[in-house]
């Protein structure tokens, strides 16, 4: 009842900011500039004490937001000078992008041998997850370049030094320098899948070489699969328990995650202005109409297509995505999941097949916001990416997407180390971690609807779909 009544009150003060400063902004009242601090500061004090009354990461991340914001505003010096704490988040984050995509892959893909005893079904299934998140990751391309949510930041003050830009080797400079101008699309091209190979995979996880890395991790895996039980388990094991442990150093790190949104979001609002919150939002309702468009204009006719009942299927999903959604968690769903799908007629060997591969090679709602996300930064940063870049960094992320784990947050590891491929600036995605909370509930919920709907497709591709499940229950 406490924290009811808390949370009631802090709703309160933060609507009657929220009306004092549109009351200045729009220059409908006059608001002394003292007085909107003592605003801002005041809500700061309500809310700090929400967040301690709560004593839940989500809270603290989007309290400590807010405190950046107001420490950016009032006081942009200090602000700038807490870059470094932001900095180290993204460090510590980075840490984690090698291990986490080795073990995922090569677990993903040698812990289901079974591809080979289902047969059809495996083939099936990955062509199905393929298709439906390269056409996620073509929407959030055309969703940014249509709303241009990231144009308009203004990086001046930011030091050069800090937007780095993808090193030119020598070698291809002097081999262009002999090549005529219409074969530089083919040389630059090969030269790309030349890169795509780790010569030392040592220093392709040093780097975070994100496709070097899933190239050795994919065929690793697919050696390891050929190997006897009995030699292959040791490996298989030792993948599981790495990314296992990387999970849980991931959520030891997202503890820190507060101090370094806070932080990001005061040195962004520091040094670009209270304006870039607009581009923030802004990116919020790109991401949600994107995957509003995604569940319309794919999932929806995949369904009528297969002729599944809409509204039945809407009723046995509603739990496990509102659990997605609450919990920005896949995995918090997956017994539900599992269990809807086999109540509305999908046979149990094609849910506990389908839904966990799923989980590493078919998540809609996050590969689709890892794209549109990647040129937000691009457009951020005033770096124009013309549509042959913006391709790469699609396929670059229609394989690296498949390593993202089910787990709150896993996509930020994958969006850094994608940045740091195409030398997009990773401050800028901090400080998207200030406004992650908001859309992530929308993604997860995208990825367990994708899910439910690929067991239906393959059970009715392979044609042991149940259209009438309660008869076999009341038996």
């Amino acid at each position: 009842m406490k924290k009811k009544r808390v949370g009631i009150f802090t709703l309160v003060a933060v609507t009657l900011a929220i009306l004092v400063a549109v009351l200045k902004d729009f220059n409908l009242a006059e608001v002394p500039d003292q007085v909107m601090m003592i605003v801002r500061w005041s809500l700061a004090l309500i809310l700090v004490f929400y967040a301690y009354t709560r004593k839940n990461l989500t809270t603290w991340i989007l309290v400590c937001m807010a405190l950046g914001i107001f420490v950016g505003i009032d006081y942009p010096h200090v602000a700038i000078a807490l870059q470094p704490l932001s900095k180290g988040f993204i460090k510590l984050v980075k840490t984690i992008v090698g291990p986490i995509l080795f073990a995922t892959l090569v677990y993903g893909i040698a812990g289901h041998n079974d591809l080979k005893q289902v047969g059809r079904m495996g083939w099936k299934s990955l062509v199905y997850f393929y298709s439906a998140t390269t056409i996620a990751l073509f929407i959030g391309l055309a969703a940014i370049n249509i709303s241009q949510a990231g144009v308009g930041v203004d990086i001046s003050h930011i030091p050069q030094t800090e937007l780095p830009k993808p090193a030119v080797d020598p070698a291809d400079a002097s081999i262009l320098a002999q090549l005529p101008e219409n074969v530089h699309w083919l040389y630059k091209t090969l030269s790309f899948f030349r890169n795509v190979f780790p010569e030392n995979v040592a220093k392709a996880v040093y780097d975070a070489q994100v496709l070097q890395i899933v190239i050795f991790s994919v065929l690793f895996g697919i050696g390891l699969a050929m190997l006897d039980e009995k030699k292959k388990k040791p490996l298989l094991d030792f993948c599981e328990s790495l990314a296992e442990t990387m999970f849980k150093f991931t959520n030891l790190i997202m503890y820190f995650a507060p101090i370094g949104v806070g932080a990001a979001m005061a040195y962004t609002v520091g040094h670009m202005g209270v304006d870039i919150l607009k581009n923030l939002f802004m990116l919020v309702a790109t991401l949600y109409l994107a995957l509003i468009a995604f569940l319309l204009i794919v999932l929806l006719p995949i369904a009528l297509y297969l002729r599944i009942p809409i509204l039945k299927f809407v009723n046995a999903i509603k739990e496990p995505v509102s659990i997605a959604f609450a919990t920005t968690s896949s995995d918090a769903a997956l017994p539900k999941a599992m269990s809807a799908m086999e109540k509305f007629g999908v046979p149990r060997k094609i849910v506990s097949f389908v839904i966990p591969t799923g989980y590493s090679f078919n998540l809609d709602g996050t590969t689709l916001y890892l794209s549109l996300a990647s040129i937000f930064v691009a457009q951020a940063a005033g770096m124009h990416l013309s549509f042959g870049q913006q391709l790469l960094i699609v396929f670059t992320l229609m394989i690296s997407s498949k390593g993202v784990a089910a787990i709150p947050r896993a996509s930020l590891i994958i969006l850094i180390a994608t940045a740091d491929q195409f030398g997009l600036p990773t401050f800028i995605i901090a400080a998207i971690l200030g406004v992650d909370e908001l859309m992530d509930m929308a993604r997860t919920s995208v990825n367990v609807i994708g899910n439910c709907l690929a067991t239906v497709v393959i059970a009715k591709w392979e044609g042991e779909f149940n259209e009438n499940p309660e008869e076999i229950q009341s038996v």
